[in-house]
Parts: structure tokens; sequence; C-alpha cells
């Protein structure tokens, strides 16, 4: 049997308007990130599109930094050592995603490619910090997330 997948999505800004596709493009980064990791239990996901503002907000009240950011993850499990076995319970909520379309928008331009690729990228990346990754306590963690990021968006036809 398919593994169930509810993404809640939550509009808190203006800038952008919440599209059917943008909404589904999220999902697809949710779903391509589960896969790649062979995470086969029901999940759910809350995504919450905001402004630099609020997200700057939301980075000073729990990471004490007070600049805008362009993805903020909140998991809810502790894997440790990427232990999925956790994950065999009938469903697992894995966390919120925190995403500054802003600021999405604002890189897309930077680095010259599309809002929608930008947007996926910052899914993946974050769908992996609530998976248990991470890339800032080591050279070798930052490759290894640079690397799964890289694959997973390739499988959408999102690669650079």
């Amino acid at each position: 049997m398919k593994a169930k997948r509810m993404i809640y999505f939550t509009n808190e800004q203006e800038l952008f308007p919440i599209t059917y596709k943008l909404k589904m493009l999220v999902r697809a980064a949710v779903l391509a990130s589960l896969e790649y990791e062979g995470f086969a239990a029901d999940t759910e996901v809350s995504v919450s599109f905001v402004d630099n503002e609020r997200i700057r907000e939301i980075n000073r009240e729990f990471r004490r930094i007070d600049k805008p950011t362009d993805v903020l993850s909140f998991p809810l499990t502790d894997y440790g050592e990427l232990d999925y076995t956790i994950a065999n319970e009938p469903e697992q909520s894995l966390g919120d995603i925190v995403l500054s379309l802003e600021r999405a928008n604002e890189q897309a331009a930077e680095f010259g490619h599309s809002f929608e690729r930008e947007v996926a990228f910052l899914t993946v990346h974050s769908m992996l910090h609530l998976l248990g990754y991470d890339h800032v306590n080591s050279d070798e963690e930052d490759a290894e997330m640079r690397r799964r990021q890289r694959e997973i968006l390739e499988s959408m036809g999102l690669g650079v």
C-alpha cells in the first residue's frame, strides 16, 4: 500500500500569488525527497509561505539571528544517525518548512535560474533537514547534503 503524504499550506505573505502550480511544485519536491530517502511511513509536512520581514522575525525568535533568510526548518523528530525505524509508526509528522518567497525570488535572480527551481531547491533543502541531515558541522556533511539536493532536483527534472 502506498504511503499517505499530507502537505499543509499556510500563506502569510501578499507579494506572490499562491497558485495551484506553486503548491504542486512544493508537493513534488516533498515527495521526491521522501522517495529518494526511502521514507515509507505516512507523512505530514507543514509549509508556510512568508515574506522577508516575517522570516526575519521567526529567525530572530528561534535562532537569535536578526536577519531574513531563505528557508527555515523545524523538525519534529530527531532521527539521530538517520535511523528511520521510528518512521514505521502509522503516521509521522516531520515538521514545518517556512519559506520566504521574497528571498527565493531574489536568489533566483542572483543565481540566474527560475523562481520555480529556487522554490523546489529550498523545499528539498528543508526536507533534508526535517529528515535529519545538516550541513553546518563539517565539510563532509555539507558535501553529502549538496549531493542529495542535486540528485533529488535532477530526479524532478530541475538539475543545473
